[in-house]
């Protein structure tokens, strides 16, 4: 076996300050403990933060699903308001209706002046099939032809325009100063 060398003068004295043997070993197990308990604490810490990310990675991919999901509806809801109020659906939504188009419009000025001269609306004038005849318990509707996809007939009872009288522009009253 070998022997440690003899150590003399300064080294000596601080080599008499450290424990020899046994106690060396014993200061040893406290610092090994400790890096032990670091390490599985770092461990335990990284499975905690990867489970947590894993489960925010989740969440984030359903709400993704989830945005997609609402936008493709909020898109066919875009498309179903546009087809309605497309000018071609509104004209054939309002002729359901019964209305007509407007006659041409007066605009009253800031001074009580009618500019333009107003007209009524042009009524549509449509035939009306008249009503079948009852003879015995049989109608004589069957026999009366039907009208076609392409003109739709839609009976409107609508009485005939009456002349409107020529306006007058009306005149407001001047204020008097110091009112």
């Amino acid at each position: 076996m070998s022997r440690k060398p003899e150590l003399k003068g300064r080294a000596a004295r601080l080599a008499r300050l450290f424990p020899a043997g046994r106690a060396r070993q014993a200061a040893r197990t406290p610092f090994v403990l400790l890096v032990v308990l670091l390490l599985g604490g770092g461990l335990i810490g990284l499975l905690v933060l990867n489970s947590a990310l894993s489960e925010g990675s989740f969440r984030l991919d359903d709400l993704q699903k989830q945005t997609k999901n609402l936008t493709d509806e909020e898109q066919a809801l875009q498309r179903d308001i546009d087809a309605y109020s497309a000018p071609d659906a509104l004209q054939r939504r309002a002729r359901e209706l019964g209305m007509v188009p407007g006659g041409d419009p007066a605009f009253l000025g800031p001074d009580g002046t009618v500019k333009g001269v107003p007209s009524p609306a042009a009524l549509r004038q449509t035939t009306v099939p008249p009503a079948p005849e009852v003879i015995g318990t049989r109608s004589t509707a069957a026999a009366a032809p039907t009208p076609t996809a392409s003109a739709p007939v839609t009976p409107v009872s609508v009485p005939a325009p009456t002349p409107t009288p020529a306006l007058t522009p009306v005149t407001s009253p001047t204020p008097t100063p110091g009112r």
